[in-house]
């Protein structure tokens, strides 16, 4: 857990609530279930979204939902972030004037858990994007899959919820989980623009499904490897490949399937050597 920059906090308070049901067998159980409330992002005057979240890290949601829409654009001047617990709202306040009313109008639904939305113009943009050609050592995989599998969050803890983190080589270095991998990714484009960290030599991990929302997204954060426990679509492939991302799936024990950027992938780890795990990997209930 030292290692992270930022870590899961499974145990803190108003991201779960106690429920009591029963079992197959009529025995009475205790749970604890992820929570979900609304957060309304504003840019200056002008409401722009309201996303449901497990609510921690309102600031950093807000701006990365802004920045990966296209909405804050490179070398944008912020002049404030101001979240407010009680309204459930945040807005970031620019120095330039922004409008987009024509941008809201396109609204497309995601095939993201907790339907998120995303813009019809989000692609563009993606012509102009140039990766990194990133190395990444099959050894630093395994163990990044390693690291964040076994570290105590709300994804093991409760179940219902995604984990997306960014890491550099073998170490995970910002983990955020929230109802929807969507908002995840978000939080991460939102720290990094917050602390003005560099994107051209990290690696995003998600246990989500890799779409082709969640390469664009990637892609335009500059980020040029994107793996996941999960599988792939078509199109999220087809987009990695047109723009150059590493694009690595179904990594779960010693397994894994690269469908982009192969080249660029050093193994330089045996995957005999490497402890499989159970191909059903059960989440912890909390009891």
């Amino acid at each position: 857990m030292s290692d992270y920059l930022i870590a899961p906090a499974p145990q803190a308070r108003r991201l779960t609530r106690a429920v009591t049901g029963t079992d197959q067998n009529g025995a009475q159980i205790d749970l604890n279930v992820v929570e979900e409330r609304p957060l309304t992002i504003f840019l200056n005057a002008q409401e722009i979204v309201t996303a449901m979240t497990i609510g921690d890290y309102p600031e950093y949601l807000a701006l990365g939902f802004l920045r990966n829409q296209g909405m804050l654009r490179e070398g944008e001047v912020i002049k404030g972030v101001d979240y407010d617990d009680e309204l459930e709202t945040v807005v970031v306040r620019t120095e330039a004037q922004t409008s987009y009313e024509d941008k809201l109008k396109k609204k497309t639904r995601t095939s993201g858990c907790a339907v998120g939305t995303v813009f019809g113009d989000m692609m563009e943009g993606l012509e102009d994007v140039v990766l990194p050609k990133l190395q990444v050592k099959t050894s630093d995989l395994y163990a990044l899959a390693s690291k964040i599998n076994r570290t105590p969050s709300l994804y093991l803890e409760a179940g219902a919820i995604h984990g997306t983190v960014l890491c550099q080589a073998d170490r995970p270095l910002v983990y955020m989980e929230d109802v929807g991998r969507h908002n995840a990714v978000d939080k991460i484009a939102g720290w990094m623009l917050s602390e003005g960290v560099a994107a051209a030599d990290k690696i995003l991990y998600t246990t989500g499904r890799l779409t082709s929302e969640m390469v664009i997204k990637t892609a335009l954060m500059g980020i040029p490897v994107l793996a996941s426990r999960s599988g792939f679509t078509a199109w999220g492939v087809e987009i990695a490949q047109q723009v150059g991302l590493t694009l690595i799936g179904r990594m779960k024990g010693q397994r894994f399937v690269c469908l982009s950027g192969e080249e660029r992938l050093l193994r330089d780890a045996d995957p005999a050597l490497v402890a499989d795990e159970p191909r059903k990997m059960g989440r912890k209930g909390s009891v």
